[in-house]
Formats: C-alpha cells, sequence, structure tokens
C-alpha cells in the first residue's frame, strides 16, 4: 500500500494529524495539474494555481466535515481533485459573472478593447452547464473529459486513472469532445 493511500485511510477515519501528512506527498503533482487547467485558461484569470491548489485541497481533507471523504486508491484521490478544481473555477466564473459585480457590463482596458476575461467566464460556464448533462448520460466519459480538460492529465494517464485501455479512452475522449460541441453550439445532442 503506498503512503498516500494509507495516508488517505486515516483521514478517511478521521484522524485530523493525516491531513498534515498528505499534503507533502502530493502538493507536486496537484500543483502540476493546477498549473495545466491554469495554463489553459483565458488571460485575466486572477485565481492562480498555487490558490487553486490549496483551495481544492482544504476541500477534499476537511476533517471537519460531518461525513469524511472517502477514497477508494491515489487515482481516485486525483480524480477528486481534479473535480474540485473544477467547481472553484466555476465559483469563480460565477462570481465574475454576477451583477452585483458588474457581470452585465463589458469591462474595458485603458484602449477600449474587450477584456478576454468575460468571453472566458461565458465559455467556462457554458462548459460546466454541458459537462453536468453529459455526466448524467455518460459518467465514465464525463469524468475522463474531468481529468484531461480540467486537471490536465494525458490520455494515458487519465485512462490508468479511470482503468480503462488507451484505445477506450481515446474513443470516450473523441466521442465526449464531439457531444460537448454539438451541446455547447446548439446542435442536435447525440
Amino acid at each position: 500500500m503506498s503512503d498516500v493511500t494509507r495516508i488517505l485511510q486515516c483521514i478517511e477515519s478521521g484522524d485530523p494529524s493525516a491531513a498534515d501528512q498528505l499534503l507533502p506527498l502530493v502538493y507536486d503533482e496537484l500543483r502540476k495539474l493546477a498549473a495545466a487547467r491554469m495554463a489553459a485558461e483565458m488571460p485575466g484569470q486572477t485565481l492562480q494555481a498555487t490558490a487553486l491548489v490549496h483551495e481544492a485541497y482544504v476541500r477534499l481533507v476537511d476533517v471537519d466535515v460531518e461525513k469524511a471523504q472517502q477514497w477508494n486508491s491515489r487515482g481516485h484521490f486525483f480524480a477528486a481533485a481534479a473535480e474540485a478544481m473544477r467547481r472553484i473555477l466555476v465559483e469563480n466564473a460565477r462570481k465574475r459573472g454576477r451583477l452585483k459585480r458588474g457581470g452585465d457590463r463589458q469591462r474595458l482596458d485603458l484602449d477600449a478593447v474587450p477584456s478576454p476575461a468575460d468571453e472566458a467566464c461565458d465559455d467556462l460556464l457554458a462548459l460546466d452547464e454541458a459537462l453536468d448533462e453529459f455526466a448524467r448520460k455518460h459518467p465514465q466519459r464525463a469524468d475522463l473529459v474531468k481529468l484531461r480538460y480540467f486537471a490536465g492529465m494525458t490520455a494515458d494517464e487519465a485512462a490508468r486513472s479511470l482503468g480503462i485501455s488507451p484505445s477506450t479512452a481515446d474513443r470516450h475522449w473523441i466521442f465526449a469532445r464531439a457531444w460537448l460541441y454539438r451541446r455547447m453550439v446548439g446542435d442536435e445532442i447525440l
């Protein structure tokens, strides 16, 4: 049993010191996932990769939560981390888009050029909505999208994490991208 899996089991059983032991073991990998995800974001994103890692980690190992998180494996933990990062980015996009924060106004810089951050916010919210619908119909394929897009995993890494073959992961990825694209541009859904 790996150290990560052992510590995850300790966290599940309510050991408050286990969370402190886990962070040094997974921080570098979580930081890489967050950096890859943030690199895919449009310019103007105010959240930084380090803050994304810390927020996701706190959500994952919060020992004060009434029902402790349960992870079957290291891969399950990182899939949960990818999902937490996705939710944080979506929440951040929603905050930016709220009317009380000027979400109905288009930001302009000093040269009166529209800000790409507003478009990124709309795109991320549309993707989140489409991904939620996709997950209801195709849960394993949606997990693959989350790992590839939000966690920045390669096809092989995501396939290993989900316990599927790389060729199956490739087929699922092609299907998922086509489905999400059609959903986001308003074409008929497969």
